[in-house]
């Protein structure tokens, strides 16, 4: 009786377990011919090979498409995301404009009047300091808009002291959410508000040794883009609590001129202003040379 060839089974091997005998085929006594079997094995074998390496390729392909797809896919919800805040806060701007236009003129000398604005915060101490803390904790989560028009205003409307203290609260709260969240989410949520190739600008952090520290001196260096990195060390290994810290209180400096400079302009100290000024212009440079040098040296 004869056996099937199972799949894998090479005719030399298949061979070997056959009878070594005549076998009656249609009434007629012949000898299998092993090596016909053997060329016909491996013409089958040669014929399934490029199938098999347009499969291997396909795979590859599809693979590399996926995350493009998914890129491609994220960037298009970031920009209908700031496209739709853009517009709300147009919008907002220009009802508002439109309501008040009868009492812009008037409310323009007030916010002009810092004196007047704080004595008005003062009147209001609970609502003004929410609201001034939601503004700044909706700032920070929404990382595309400048953090330096809320700092200036914080300043501004409460002084060098509580504007400082009020950025500094909105930062741990914004940073907590945001860390839990990137934890949750990765790069779906990052995405919505960041390029890529911002993301692989400031790779080297991840294996950078020290980790924390390195990122506490980047979060002091001025002019860095303190909002991703906050949405960034929820992409790395870094702790829960270092990363509220080094978000929090690595953002005094900047914080500190806006502030001081605001209050200095509420109170009129120009020659403050313009020292304020020249020392973040300085600052400025310094910390982007620093950077620099400490990108080269933990690459």
């Amino acid at each position: 009786m004869m056996r099937m060839q199972t799949e894998g089974e090479t005719p030399m091997e298949m061979n070997a377990l056959l009878p070594q005998q005549p076998v009656a085929c249609g009434g007629a006594a012949r000898r299998l011919d092993v090596k016909k079997l053997a060329e016909v094995w491996k013409r089958d074998r040669a014929e399934a090979a490029p199938d098999a390496d347009e499969e291997a390729r396909f795979t590859a392909a599809a693979k590399t498409c996926e995350p493009l797809d998914e890129d491609m896919g994220i960037k298009l919800r970031r920009k209908a995301l700031r496209r739709r805040v853009l517009i709300g806060l147009v919008t907002a701007a220009v009802v508002t404009a439109l309501l008040c236009w009868e009492y812009l003129p008037g409310l323009l000398a007030w916010l002009a009047d810092a004196r007047a604005v704080r004595a008005f915060v003062s009147d209001h101490a609970f609502v003004s300091r929410l609201a001034m803390l939601g503004i700044n904790i909706v700032q920070v989560l929404l990382a595309f808009l400048p953090g330096e028009p809320v700092e200036l205003a914080s300043g501004y409307a409460f002084g060098f002291w509580e504007g400082t203290a009020l950025c500094l609260v909105a930062s741990g709260l914004a940073t907590s959410a945001i860390y839990w969240a990137t934890r949750r989410w990765g790069w779906k949520l990052v995405g919505l508000f960041f390029d890529r190739s911002l993301l692989d600008r400031f790779s080297w952090l991840k294996s950078a040794k020290r980790l924390e520290l390195i990122m506490l001196i980047v979060f002091l260096i001025p002019g860095t883009p303190k909002d991703f990195l906050t949405y960034f060390a929820g992409l790395t290994n870094m702790r829960f609590l270092p990363v509220v810290l080094i978000a929090t209180f690595g953002r005094i400096p900047s914080i500190v001129t806006s502030t001081i400079t605001a209050s200095a302009v509420g109170s009129g100290n120009w020659p403050l202003v313009a020292c304020t000024l020249v020392a973040s212009a300085f600052l400025l440079a310094v910390g982007g040379l620093m950077y620099r040098r400490l990108r080269s040296r933990t690459r």
